[in-house]
Formats: structure tokens, C-alpha cells, sequence
């Protein structure tokens, strides 16, 4: 693929460093400015290896500010277990600059499937991951009580849990109907 000077959107990479800044994180989310592209995190993906899944690209796009990586399902193809981060012979901290990429493409709007139901799922129970009677089971043979001691066991909170999802517009750019409960169309 060749990329022109006209290609290149300088506005991406400073969103992706102003997401590293609000969390502290500026000098590691600015280490993709040292990537040279030798693929090394894409050969060590797990991820990559069962999916079209490529981290070199995703650095790329954040390198030349394409920003229809923003928008693209690969960006939520990461499953954060840190290979790249650990094998990039330039340290590029791949891992933390893919999150804030996410955090730039969920606050723009853009987010997986997968993700926004995940994110229902918590508004409607406050858990990501569903307690069923299997969990139950598993739950009680390690000698825990069959609930966690969360919106399970203490539903009031769930109205301080979504309270907070709408406070910081987490509802809004996941597409949360709140009145409908449902996920709205894209």
C-alpha cells in the first residue's frame, strides 16, 4: 500500500496521544512514533493467528492517522495479553496505544458488537459476565456463597452503576436506549 502526503491525517496521532495525557499515560501512548514495522508483534498475535487480525497495521494507522482503522472491527480484535508489548524490540507499548485507540474510536462512536452488548449486559446487571447456575455451582464447591457480593447480592447499586454510565456518557457512545434498555442501531 503506498501512502501519499495527502493520506496522512496529522489530527489521529495527537487524539490517540490526548487519550495517553488524560490518563497519565503520554510518553508510553507516544512510544508508536519509534514502530519501524518489522512485524514482530503481528508473528507473536494470538489473536492474529486465528483471525485477519494485524497489529502492525493498527500501529501503522496510528503512525499515518488513518482513520479508518478507528472504525474497523480488527481494532477490537485484541485480546490484551500483552505478546507484542513483550516481544516489540523498539518498546512500543502496542498494547496501551491499541486502548486508547479504542477509547478514541468508542468515544467517536465506533465500538463492536460485542463490546456495546457487554456493555448492555453490565447496565442491565452490573457484570460483564453472567452468573448462571453453572458459576453457581462452581462458586459454592470453592466454599464462596453462590452470588458474589455485587449487584447480585445488593441490587440498589445497580441504580448507582448506571447512574455513573450516564454521568461520564458511557450510555451515549454505547448506544444504550435507556428507556428502551436496548442497544439503539448504528
Amino acid at each position: 500500500m503506498v501512502i501519499s502526503v495527502r493520506d496522512f491525517n496529522r489530527e489521529l496521532p495527537e487524539k490517540i496521544v490526548e487519550i495517553g495525557k488524560r490518563i497519565g499515560e503520554e510518553e508510553v501512548i507516544r512510544t508508536f512514533t519509534r514502530c519501524y514495522q518489522c512485524g514482530t508483534c503481528t508473528g507473536g498475535c494470538p489473536s492474529g493467528r486465528i483471525t485477519a487480525y494485524r497489529t502492525r497495521k493498527l500501529i501503522r494507522a496510528a503512525l499515518f492517522g488513518e482513520e479508518n482503522y478507528i472504525k474497523s472491527e480488527d481494532l477490537w480484535k485484541c485480546t490484551t495479553c500483552y505478546t507484542c508489548y513483550e516481544r516489540c524490540p523498539r518498546d512500543v507499548k502496542i498494547t496501551e496505544i491499541i486502548k486508547a485507540m479504542r477509547n478514541l474510536a468508542f468515544q467517536m462512536g465506533y465500538a463492536a458488537l460485542a463490546h456495546r452488548k457487554t456493555a448492555l449486559y453490565v447496565f442491565l446487571t452490573g457484570h460483564a459476565v453472567p452468573i448462571n447456575d453453572k458459576i453457581k455451582k462452581v462458586r459454592k464447591k470453592l466454599g464462596l456463597s453462590e452470588v458474589p457480593p455485587t449487584t447480585y447480592k445488593y441490587p440498589e447499586v445497580l441504580e448507582h452503576i448506571r447512574g455513573i454510565m450516564e454521568d461520564t456518557g458511557f450510555c451515549k457512545y454505547a448506544g444504550i436506549d435507556q428507556e428502551t434498555k436496548r442497544l439503539k442501531e448504528n
